[in-house]
This record gives C-alpha cells, structure tokens and sequence, in this order.
C-alpha cells in the first residue's frame, strides 16, 4: 500500500498551512491554494476549480474533523510534482461531513496518476483511523511540531515493507 515517497514525503513536499481563511469549503480551498508554493505544471485557477468540481459532486469530509479534498483526476504529470498539503483552518468549516461535524484539518491530495492517487487516498484513509494519528494532527493543528506526525508516519510505513 506505501506510497512512491511516502505519505510524509507528500507532506514535506506541500507543507503545513495554519490559520487559513474562510467560511465555508470553496473560501478556504480558494485560501489554501493560493498560500500553496505554486505548482509549474497547474495553474493555482486550475487546480482550484478541479478541487471545487470534485467537492460539488460529494463532500470529501470523511468525519471526525477531517477532509480529504482533490481533483478527480489527476493534475500532475509523474516528474511534476505530487505531493498533500495539510492545513489547518482559522476556525473549523461544516463541510458537510458524513458524520454532520466540522472539519478542523484538511489533507489536499494532488496526484500524478489515477494508481498513485488511489494509494494515496488508502494510506491517508488507514492513518485516520489510527488513534494516534488523530492525535498528532489535533497537535499539529494548535502549533505542534509537524515532524512528530512526519516520524510517526515514516515509522508505520516502514513496518509494510
């Protein structure tokens, strides 16, 4: 199930986005895309408007606070650059979530490949329901260092070799 590079290289690769902006899913998906570090291959418009088509056809809040917004398809080629950028909102957003609850932390996936972005989004699937996981996101989202989620991640991957 792991990864080319591994979900913590993704993440190192996207960043860590605190305090964004909005209301609502299209504000702060606008806002978090445009504090990305800007993607050659997409166009920031590009790439919002894909992550707004695929939010309007189904919420990508999966519960427990999280969502897991992406394009339907994949946007990069497979040397320009995947990666997940994981942001934390100013206040947390009713998404529209499957269990009714806001979304506090949002994992942005941009893919090269329709595969990879099937691992991606089972491996991300796999850690959120890990209790410890959970609990180094809600650190992370309050200024927690994001290297311990970064190791903790690291470590399991290690383990399905």
């Amino acid at each position: 199930m792991i990864i080319d590079g591994g979900l913590a290289e993704l993440i190192k690769k996207g960043g860590v986005y605190r305090n964004i902006q909005g209301r609502s899913p299209r504000e702060v998906l606008g806002a978090l895309i445009g504090a990305l570090t800007p993607v050659p291959s997409v166009p920031a418009e590009k790439l919002l408007g894909a992550v707004l088509e695929r939010e309007d056809l189904m919420s990508t809040g999966i519960g427990g606070g999280i969502a897991i917004p992406h394009p339907r398809n994949p946007l990069t080629g497979p040397d320009s650059g995947q990666f997940v950028a994981l942001a934390f909102p100013e206040r947390p957003v009713d998404w529209n979530s499957l269990d009714g609850g806001k979304v506090d932390t949002i994992l942005l996936i941009v893919s090269s490949s329709a595969k990879q972005h099937l691992k991606i989004l089972s491996e991300i699937s796999f850690f959120c329901r890990q209790e410890e996981f959970c609990r180094l996101l809600k650190a992370c989202s309050v200024g927690g260092v994001p290297d311990d989620l970064l190791r903790f991640i690291t470590e399991a991957e290690k383990n399905w070799n």
